[in-house]
């Protein structure tokens, strides 16, 4: 699997886009991560599972670049990956959404979504003053592209409505929307069906696939919820107590004894 894979369902996975190598990170005397890797691949959606307490937002957070482990390295692109600042980490193609939902309420829709345009956004202070010649033509641009991400995720009667106002799943879509809209080569999301009733986790299930098939990117994600990730994921990694003990494709997962122990429940025969 060294140049990547083919999946079931016919789709062309790529080579390794990161690698997490023997990773450790502690908070004070509290061992979050111990030492673990696996790598992300281009094109997969891969899964990051375990129970309350496993490790999986602090890997994500690692992904992310937010937290820096104190062992282990992370590789990007074949490289090892220096401590960065967040809008370094968004320069190399890298957003997210987060498990509590972190929007401006008193913005539109609309004016959320473009905050995800933020670092395509070159024009100085004076020219946005003014806003005219380039500074115009920038908006503009970059404003087609938040429109086109709203009417992908079928958001846009709402485009206008102040975030406050709108029930929780769409709140959820309009954060995706910002992730997207800083056109990542790859997406973190961070329990993107957490709260959802039934019907609003189809959408954002459909969703996921959708913007994996429709722009190639890659995505890894922490679920909760195991009929989720076993339909999405191309992989799944598990953890539990900050270990990994399962790695591999949904049905490997979900046949490994270990993975049954910890996380899936114990057969009661």
């Amino acid at each position: 699997m060294q140049d990547g894979y083919i999946t079931e369902d016919g789709r062309k996975i790529g080579g390794v886009v990161m690698e997490m190598k023997n990773i450790t990170l502690r908070f004070g005397g509290v061992v979050a991560i111990k030492d673990i890797s696996f790598d992300i691949r281009e094109g997969e959606i891969r899964a990051i599972i375990g129970p309350n307490g496993a490790g999986k937002s602090s890997m994500l957070n690692v992904i992310s670049g937010f937290y820096v482990p104190q062992e282990g390295e992370v590789w990007f692109h074949g490289k090892p990956r220096p401590q960065m600042r967040p809008y370094e980490v968004a320069q190399q193609g890298i957003a997210r959404t987060f498990q509590n939902i972190a929007l401006f309420e008193g913005m539109s829709v609309l004016d959320n979504v473009m905050t995800g345009r933020l670092s395509y956004m070159k024009s100085g202070l004076f020219s946005q003053a003014l806003w005219k010649g380039k500074a115009e033509a920038e908006e503009v641009a970059n404003r087609e592209v938040a429109e086109k991400i709203i009417d992908f995720l079928e958001i846009q009667h709402i485009r206008k409505t102040p975030v406050a106002r709108l029930p929780y799943g769409l709140k959820k879509r309009v954060e995706l929307a910002r992730a997207l809209a800083a056109e990542p080569k790859l997406l973190l999301l961070d329990e993107p069906m957490a709260g959802m009733n039934v019907e609003e986790k189809e959408d954002m299930s459909r969703f996921i696939l959708d913007v994996n098939d429709e722009f190639g990117t890659t995505i890894a994600l922490i679920e909760h919820d195991m009929g989720v990730v076993m339909d999405l994921s191309d992989r799944v990694v598990v953890m539990d107590y900050g270990k990994k003990i399962g790695d591999g494709t949904p049905d490997e997962v979900r046949n490994n004894q270990a993975v049954i122990d910890a996380y899936l429940g114990v057969s009661s025969d």
